[in-house]
């Protein structure tokens, strides 16, 4: 960890109606030779929250601009009648990533925010009522397995071994390095080949367990980065090794107060903040990015940009198909993940037998995610994930209440559905299945509650056709075939997001804006600026 002097500094906040400023006494000067290098990070999600912070360590003046009110980008929080919901991610793994972040400045999440675990970390309930809890430890796991299926304690312990074998090759030395070109991707490929990374997720787990509802229960995870089990590479089969060595967490307070956490460390390190404010356009002159214009006609100019809008946001609207690449053309044509329909709603009641994340699984499986992926129709079935953060943190709810939100995987807009007309029947058929099996008498003690739509994905987040979770996470949209981080078509457009190498979730997210920021480094190491090391 290198030492750094440290001055009184000024950050500006500015919203679209009201400029707000932020005296620290512990903010970090620019690095000399790097004062005049100026950064506009657009989007302030994970990504490129970490991004803004990794490049102010290296001592770079840097501007994030964020199109919502509050940082967070799909990471929002929602506030009803008393009730408080996350709007996008509520599972925290490898908080090492979080960790470090804060570390580049001598200081320690732990005094920001609380990390608590989360215990089980998942229960899945099957469509016949019974139910698999997943965490604890190995032998905790091992037990549930047997319960469920006596023969498969061993496939179990196979599945691991092979995940811990895809986490040391594929987290540990791919998703944090780019892949920018085909010496690398070659270079990696044997080790790559060796671990079938070509098999899907269920094709894996399918090889090692016996049990449908444990392979079910085993191949669920890429539905959290947008994937479909039965297309995603089994490189995302290493999530049961992550989530076994680093466990699965909730922050007191919520996502949301992870985000205001950062939301002081880059106040208190100098960083721009532009609340409230849309990017509209990228202004490109022989090969770069020159500026970035707001919502109103504003420039700023720029040394360099990091994107973490939707890729096909960034290169379809903001920079126009004249300035791409063939390349970038080329993963424009990329497939989309699905999109997400999302009821939140508080109870007058509490429900003390539901764990805080429950993914609850309908009577078909292959078949529903074909629906969703690949017909792309509303299927008269669905599987569900219920949150409900009043298990570990009642301040979600005012007392003898609960909070929830039901996510149900949907197709993105590319289906032509008319979510103001399949909504409301969406949202009443998942109701009424929540009180038939999870929530009973649920339609009585029922308030507060809304939905999110892919139109709202759309529309509040400029996610292209409504998806969830960007490029969809298959074999040949991954690693290089990915949108890179170092961008094809302008030479200082950096890219960090979900739609990036290594792909979506936050450990992904968080890699993705290490990458750019180291790359960003060595450019203007190789140009003869000195910036900041970090470790």
């Amino acid at each position: 960890m290198s030492s750094r002097t440290r001055d009184k500094g000024l950050t500006t906040v500015v919203g679209n109606d009201e400029r707000m400023d932020f005296v620290s006494s512990n903010t970090h000067a620019p690095n000399p030779s790097a004062e005049g290098k100026r950064v506009v990070v657009i989007g302030g999600g994970f990504g490129g929250i970490a991004a803004a912070l990794r490049l102010r360590a290296h001592g770079l003046s840097v501007t994030l601009v964020e199109r919502q009110p509050a940082l967070g980008g799909r990471a929002q929080t929602y506030h009803r009648d008393g009730f408080r919901h996350d709007a996008g991610p509520t599972i925290i793994t490898a908080p090492f990533l979080i960790d470090s972040l804060f570390a580049l400045f001598d200081k320690r999440r732990e005094d920001y925010v609380t990390l608590v675990p989360v215990e089980p970390w998942y229960r899945f309930r099957f469509d016949d009522g019974s139910t698999f809890d997943y965490g604890g430890n190995v032998e905790d796991t091992l037990a549930e397995i047997r319960r469920l299926s006596p023969d498969d304690g061993d496939g179990y312990l196979a599945l691991l071994k092979h995940s811990q074998a895809l986490y040391e090759v594929a987290f540990d030395k791919l998703s944090r390095r780019p892949f920018h070109d085909l010496v690398t991707l070659l270079s990696n490929a044997p080790g790559l080949a060796r671990l079938r990374g070509d098999r899907t997720v269920w094709s894996l787990v399918a090889k090692h367990l016996k049990s449908d509802k444990l392979r079910q229960a085993f191949s669920i995870q890429p539905l959290l980065i947008g994937g479909n089990p039965f297309s995603t590479t089994s490189i995302y089969a290493l999530i049961h090794y992550l989530e076994r060595k680093s466990g699965v967490f909730f922050a007191k307070g919520g996502t949301g107060a992870l985000v205001s956490a950062f939301h002081r460390l880059l106040v208190e390190e100098g960083v721009t903040l532009r609340l409230g404010t849309t990017v509209t356009r990228i202004h490109v002159d022989r090969g770069r990015a020159a500026s970035v214009e707001l919502e109103g006609g504003e420039r700023l100019d720029t040394d360099h940009v990091v994107s973490n809008a939707d890729p096909f946001h960034l290169y379809g609207k903001l920079i126009g198909t004249p300035h791409l690449s063939l390349a970038t053309r080329l993963k424009m044509k990329s497939r989309l993940s699905m999109g997400l329909f999302i009821v939140y709603f508080g109870t007058r009641r509490t429900y003390p037998d539901v764990a805080h994340n429950t993914i609850s699984l309908g009577p078909r499986y292959k078949a529903l995610l074909e629906d969703v992926f690949d017909r792309k129709i509303i299927a008269e079935d669905f599987s569900l994930y219920i949150h409900r953060p009043t298990a570990t943190d009642p301040s979600f709810a005012p007392p003898g209440c609960d909070s929830f939100y039901a996510l149900c995987p949907v197709p993105n807009n590319t289906s032509g559905i008319d979510w103001s007309i399949a909504g409301p029947k969406l949202k009443a058929r998942i109701l009424e299945q929540l009180e038939s099996t999870l929530l009973p008498q649920l339609s009585q003690h029922i308030t507060a509650d809304f939905v999110v739509t892919p139109d709202d994905f759309e529309e509040s987040y400029l996610s292209h056709e409504g998806n969830g979770f960007a490029a969809a996470p298959h074999f040949l949209q991954s690693a290089w075939f990915r949108f890179h981080n170092r961008s094809e078509s302008l030479s200082n457009l950096y890219l960090v997001g979900a739609g990036t190498h290594p792909g979506a979730g936050i450990p992904g997210v968080l890699c993705s804006a290490e990458i750019a920021s180291e790359l960003i480094a060595e450019e203007l190491a190789r140009t003869g600026v000195s910036v900041t090391a970090t470790t």
